[in-house]
C-alpha cells in the first residue's frame, strides 16, 4: 500500500511559498512557509511538515494502543493523543529533537499498570513511532 502526499514549492527558502495535498483529499493546496514552520507559532497562517508529522504520529499511536488495548480485554472508551513534535535549532540547521506524547485515556476496567504496559508496547510498535525511531520518543499516559 503506498499513501501519496504532495508538495509544490516556488521561490527560494524565506520568502518562497508552499502548497500540500493529499491523495484523500483532506489536504488541498494547504499554504506552508518559512513564516508558518518557524516563526507562526498560533499555526493560523498554514500548516507545517512538523504539525503534519504529529498528527500523524498522534494517529498511528491512538490506533495501535487501541488494538493492543482491545486484544488485551479492554476496549477504551476513548483515546485522545496530543503529540508534541520539538523542531529545535541544532549543528547545521534545525531538526526534530524530540517528540512527546501526551494520553488521556479512558479504558475501563483495566489496572494502571497494565495500561501503562500496553501505552508504552503501542509506542514502540506504531508504524510511525518505528519509522521516527531516531528521535527520542517520551510518553505521558494519563487514565482518566
Amino acid at each position: 500500500m503506498i499513501r501519496k502526499s504532495v508538495a509544490v514549492w516556488k521561490g527560494n527558502g524565506l520568502q518562497g511559498t508552499g502548497a500540500l495535498s493529499m491523495q484523500s483529499g483532506v489536504f488541498k493546496d494547504q499554504p506552508y512557509s518559512f513564516q508558518t514552520r518557524f516563526v507562526s507559532e498560533d499555526g493560523k497562517a498554514g500548516t507545517n511538515p512538523e504539525e503534519l508529522l504529529g498528527a500523524a504520529h498522534a494517529g498511528c499511536y491512538a490506533m495501535a494502543l487501541s488494538f493492543a488495548l482491545t486484544d488485551a480485554g479492554h476496549v477504551p472508551t476513548e483515546l485522545k493523543v496530543t503529540a508534541n513534535v520539538d523542531l529545535s535549532k541544532v549543528e547545521g540547521g534545525f531538526g526534530i529533537t524530540h517528540i512527546t506524547l501526551d494520553l488521556e485515556a479512558k479504558v475501563p476496567g483495566i489496572d494502571a499498570a497494565k495500561f501503562t504496559a500496553l501505552a508504552e508496547g503501542a509506542k514502540k510498535g506504531c508504524p510511525i513511532s518505528k519509522a521516527l525511531a531516531s528521535t527520542p520518543i517520551s510518553l505521558n499516559a494519563r487514565l482518566l
